[in-house]
């Protein structure tokens, strides 16, 4: 199948364009007589999802029997019904209106009732798409809605991210509506590698291990990826996941990294709203360590966040915070913690070292939130008191050696020419 869409950095999508892309992907996915499950991002994610949301269930309703919609949450919590509304850009309980005989469904990867197991990949597969890394059996399991639609159709945005390479396609498969087994193996998996050398590389081989358990997803699928910048709809193309996520990628490649000519000692990262726990406001370092300076120090600025993980607090509070060579040295110690919450210590602490029981991260990481100092020292995390923060001290100061990001966590900084512990290929 060809991709259907167009994008172009700095010039928004119209109205016109947007319906166009959007009946001609309808079309060609001929779902006469069948059942469609949507899946979308939740709210943490930067797009226009209300009027795409809407343009997708206009077109496919006509002919569909069934048409809903699935938020594809991960390990985030389950939204409540006004969240889906402001998410969907309904007015409370005005969704039937506006999705006329569409449910929403939450994804639950923590519910086993809620999953299914379609099938495994073997050891030899493994050690294959990670060159040699690991070799063992991974199950894949699915939310069991997967296997009662026709056709699943994934709607979301692509970015720079720091497991996969970049975000969107299949990943909304793995781990949008998956359990934990998968979803724990290849964020361990991109730890190893390392964050800034999968952040912002297209082909990796956590993206070569979703591939191949979306292949065992039996329904027909289909993409219909989005690259926004800033406020504006820049990109749309819909195909197969893997086609419309490789024409989506390389357009967030060219909108989505700033190039910098040198590191900071200081990078002040402001995270937005959407992030509401450091288990997504993360992303605050992950998009910026590649840009500060050895011995440098990285503040995520966020006053509204309150606590860790909703969901992983409690282990992240008993691991903290670690380099990936902290984990790896001492693994008979940390092997049968979940690997996902693993990859998450080490992509918000960042590359280090740990030789003779001393562990030497390459950058300070310090938060200026509303977690509590007492916390921060127990999760091995610098601490800051968020109203001691003029921003005013980092603005227009690059040349000083500190910058300020006001809205961090969805582009990526990298230097022009970068050291090799951030080249993929070294």
């Amino acid at each position: 199948m060809d991709v259907i869409g167009r994008g172009q950095p700095g010039k928004a999508l119209g109205r016109q364009e947007i319906d166009e892309i959007t009946a001609a992907g309808a079309e060609s996915m001929c779902v006469e007589g069948k059942r469609v499950l949507v899946i979308v991002p939740d709210h943490t994610r930067t797009c226009p999802l209300p009027q795409i949301a809407r343009a997708v269930h206009r077109r496919l309703a006509k002919e569909a029997r069934q048409v809903d919609f699935i938020v594809a949450l991960g390990t985030h919590p389950p939204m409540t019904d006004e969240q889906i509304d402001r998410l969907l850009g309904v007015e409370p309980g005005g969704r039937q209106q506006a999705f006329p005989g569409s449910k929403v469904f939450n994804h639950r990867w923590d519910d086993p009732s809620a999953l299914t197991n379609i099938g495994r990949l073997p050891a030899r597969r493994i050690d294959e798409i990670t060159g040699g890394l690991f070799a063992m059996d991974v199950d894949v399991t699915i939310n069991r809605l997967a296997m009662d639609y026709d056709v699943l159709l994934i709607v979301g945005p692509v970015f720079p991210h720091e497991v996969v390479g970049f975000s969107g396609g299949s990943k909304y498969l793995f781990p949008g509506i998956s359990g934990p087994e998968l979803l724990n193996f290849f964020h361990w998996l991109g730890a190893v590698i390392t964050n800034p050398k999968i952040i912002g590389t297209k082909h990796t081989p956590v993206r070569a291990t979703i591939e191949a358990a979306a292949e065992m997803v039996p329904a027909d699928k289909y993409a219909l990826c989005m690259v926004v910048q800033g406020e504006d709809l820049v990109g749309l193309y819909f195909g197969t996941p893997p086609d419309a996520w490789s024409a989506a990628a390389d357009l967030s490649d060219k909108v989505h990294i700033k190039y910098m000519d040198r590191a900071f000692e200081s990078v002040l990262s402001r995270a937005p709203q959407m992030y509401d726990d450091l288990w997504t406001g993360g992303k605050c370092m992950y998009k910026l360590e590649p840009v500060v300076a050895d011995g440098g120090e990285l503040i995520i600025f966020a006053p509204h966040i309150t606590e860790i993980s909703v969901t992983h607090g409690r282990v992240i509070e008993q691991v903290g915070y670690h380099t990936r060579d902290y984990f790896l040295k001492q693994w008979d110690k940390f092997k049968d913690y979940p690997w996902g919450v693993l990859a998450h210590s080490t992509h918000v602490r960042g590359i280090g070292t740990y030789d003779g029981g001393v562990e030497r991260p390459r950058v300070r990481v310090t938060l200026a939130t509303g977690v509590p100092e007492d916390v921060c020292k127990r999760i091995n995390l610098g601490y800051r008191d968020p109203a001691s923060i003029d921003v005013a001290e980092w603005q227009g100061r690059e040349a000083d050696g500190r910058l300020y990001v006001p809205k961090a966590g969805e582009t990526l900084y990298k230097l022009k020419n970068p050291p090799a512990w951030q080249r993929f290929d070294s």
